[in-house]
């Protein structure tokens, strides 16, 4: 078949008719991969057209829209990081129904000006959303009363330039990284008390010496920003972890150490991984990283076994990929150079840049068989998903985006750097 036929019958077979998902309840989605199976999402937009209401958005917060229901929740903070806060807001009419402060710090860490003190995501379900500020607190809340219902500030962590990692939800178990310049570990809380279930220290760190021998103790080396990723393979479940240095295997029942793939040149990793094909894709980290196809397995240090290939030239260093069938859409965030691979092999169908100016720090969606990229400008150049370059439409708002858009029903859910906008035709 040709390309374009292949994807054709792809995205008939993807969409499964006319099927729409109306929750969006983590960080990248129902598979927190970035996909949505609907129909009908706008194409182009602008301040006046198919807005259905825009909400400003008190604080600098980079944390990314989830829904469900008829509510959307996210998280705010102030600049200086004393106030944290938890926001619905209804989904129907864009009105706030709870904007409360959670946490008050007296003495917040540093976080990095291009960070904020709110970037990790909500993770939502039914009856409760799940709110994270790394360190400086967790809190679960009643989603119909707005009553929080247990919080922990214990879990340490120098996040050292912020924190970024988003939760999952797995089974009974909140699922959280804590990847600092003084301790990086996974753990798990049961999502009814807040009570830790497991905690598993990473295996590896970042060790190199000075001249007279002395370990160096960087923190840009040892952090990570990635998300938890829990997938089913072979028909067992596993969590993906990608952290600095590695990306490790674990079973999530118990946070038990089944493998890991080495990567010691790079640092910092942000990508949060995408599965299909029977491989795990995940970028290497920060700086001149790389794209590595992981084949799931193996116990111990797998690098040498099971890492199938491995592409340099244009991977991702905040922005996750998107996989659509038999491609991998990878976007690096200087420029918003887009490379579509063949997912199987990495061999690189097309490289392009896209159109504007902007860096991107947000996680590409595909929507209605198109991808959608937000760049930092407040531009939105939408794409086909396919072999060839398309550029579909280039749409503008008032202000940029570092959070990555949520996507429900026939609506985008898209949050700038003041404010969320419900667009829809």
């Amino acid at each position: 078949m040709r390309p374009h036929a292949l994807l054709s019958a792809f995205v008939a077979l993807f969409l499964g008719g006319c099927a729409t998902s109306s929750n969006w309840p983590q960080f990248r989605g129902p598979t927190g991969q970035g996909v949505a199976e609907v129909k009908g999402v706008p194409l182009q937009w602008t301040e006046t057209q198919h807005v259905k209401w825009k909400t400003p958005i008190h604080g600098k917060a980079w944390s990314s829209p989830v829904v469900w229901g008829e509510q959307v929740w996210l998280s705010t903070a102030t600049e200086d990081g004393r106030e944290l806060f938890g926001v619905c807001v209804d989904r129907r009419t864009g009105k706030i129904l709870f904007d409360q402060r959670l946490f008050t710090i007296a003495t917040p860490q540093y976080a990095d000006r291009f960070n904020s003190y709110g970037s990790p995501t909500p993770v939502i379900e039914d009856g409760r959303v799940y709110l994270t500020f790394g360190s400086a607190g967790t809190a679960c809340l009643d989603t119909a009363t707005f009553k929080v219902l247990w919080e922990r500030t214990d879990l340490p962590c120098n996040h050292y330039r912020g924190a970024g990692s988003s939760p999952t939800l797995w089974r009974n178990l909140l699922i959280m990284h804590f990847d600092g310049s003084d301790v990086q570990y996974i753990t798990a809380l049961d999502k009814l008390t807040g009570k830790t279930v497991w905690k598993t220290d990473r295996s590896i760190d970042f060790q190199d010496l000075t001249p007279e021998g002395k370990p160096i103790r960087d923190g840009d080396f040892r952090k990570g920003f990635s998300s938890p990723l829990v997938i089913e393979h072979e028909g067992q479940p596993l969590l993906i972890s990608s952290a600095s240095k590695a990306t490790y295997g674990y079973e999530p029942a118990s946070g038990k150490e089944l493998w890991r793939v080495e990567e010691r040149k790079h640092h910092s990793g942000s990508v949060r991984p995408v599965y299909g094909h029977g491989l795990i894709f995940a970028a290497t980290g920060l700086g001149k990283g790389e794209m590595w196809a992981i084949r799931p397995g193996g116990r111990g240090v797998v690098t040498d076994t099971h890492v199938v290939w491995k592409v340099a030239k244009g991977a991702p260093n905040r922005p996750s990929p998107v996989l659509v069938g038999e491609w991998l859409f990878m976007l690096n965030q200087d420029g918003g150079v887009v490379t579509c691979l063949e997912a199987k092999t990495g061999r690189v169908i097309w490289s392009e840049r896209l159109p504007g100016l902007g860096n991107y720090s947000a996680s590409p969606v595909l929507a209605a068989g198109r991808l959608y990229f937000c760049n930092e400008n407040g531009q939105t150049t939408v794409i086909e998903a396919g072999p060839q370059f398309k550029v579909l439409a280039e749409n503008i708002l008032a202000d940029g985006f570092m959070a990555s858009p949520a996507v429900a029903g026939k609506a985008l859910y898209l949050r700038s750097k003041t404010a969320l906008y419900r667009i829809e035709e």
